[in-house]
């Protein structure tokens, strides 16, 4: 796709790209107000096309309607005294949110194809900031996938605790573990450069991801192999939270939340690492010199 000068984008496009701010401020403290704004230009474009939240409402429904009452009825699965459809709930949540957030780098390489992307990396915006307001817009679409999961838990009579603090606590996790997997979607994205290679990747790390975590299952019941695995995968330290908070399972909370928290910053460093990389890729780096060379001339 060819690059498109920012003089040519769309009146649409602009209204999407945050004010940059004022010159001669430390970066340390615009990276606050960058969030903030690159966050709320995400929610913006949220607002205006409700049809993604909608279709990915489906897939949560539909593990919880067949996969959860049929394997409930089987009884094959151990839930630790519960019904499975109690144990299932907090992990499909979590895989919900994982879903949202895994193919998010496909809106970063989208934004620097449009020229979006290098306009913001000669702006004094950090580059933190950009990668954290992606991510923290993509726990906000997690949050939908939470009420999508307590409205139909409510009608299937799965026993959740929707106390205040414990509701609030679920959608921190939820943000936490969203943001993460955004991050590492635009890691990738740094490192496939195209949005046909981030797709194969993406679907090449999301089901192990899922699978060997313990969102359907307990880790005593999988392989010693597996079990390794989910002590290194961050999915499995978001469901171990949520069930201490939904159903009340035993879960050192503040384990998870440092990991997730870790695993969050290890994200963005990277990511931001990445971002001069992606933009110098087949379409971006024509967009960032011409960029520059214009500035200086100006």
């Amino acid at each position: 796709m060819p690059f498109v000068a920012p003089a040519e984008l769309p009146t649409g496009s602009d209204r999407d790209i945050p004010q940059p701010p004022r010159l001669g401020t430390p970066s340390w403290a615009l990276l606050p107000q960058s969030v903030g704004a690159l966050c709320l230009a995400e929610i913006q474009k949220m607002r205006h096309d409700w049809t993604e939240l909608a279709t990915r409402a489906l897939q949560p429904v539909l593990w919880l309607v067949i996969f959860g009452e049929t394997f409930t009825r089987l009884h094959a699965i151990p839930s630790g005294g519960r019904p499975y459809l109690d144990f299932l709930a907090p992990g499909i949540l979590a895989q919900s949110a994982l879903f949202v957030a895994i193919f998010y780098g496909i809106h970063i390489i989208w934004e620097r194809d449009a020229g979006i992307l290098p306009r913001l990396l000669v702006t004094p915006i950090p580059r933190p900031a950009l990668i954290l307001g992606k991510a923290f817009a993509a726990g906000i679409r997690g949050i939908s996938q939470v009420i999508v999961v307590f409205c139909v838990s409510l009608i299937l009579g799965v026993s959740l605790n929707f106390n205040p603090l414990h509701i609030l606590g679920t959608i921190v996790i939820v943000v936490l573990g969203a943001g993460f997997f955004a991050s590492l979607s635009m890691t990738l994205a740094g490192l496939a450069l195209s949005r046909d290679r981030l797709m194969g990747l993406g679907q090449a790390i999301t089901m192990p991801l899922f699978f060997a975590s313990n969102a359907l299952y307990p880790v005593k019941v999988m392989p010693g192999w597996v079990q390794v695995l989910t002590k290194v995968n961050p999915l499995s330290y978001e469901v171990n939270a949520l069930r201490g908070l939904l159903i009340g399972t035993r879960a050192p909370l503040l384990e998870d939340f440092a990991v997730l928290l870790v695993a969050l910053v290890v994200g963005v460093t990277a990511a931001s690492a990445l971002l001069k990389r992606l933009v110098r890729g087949p379409t971006g780096s024509k967009g960032l010199r011409g960029l520059r060379a214009r500035r200086a001339r100006a």
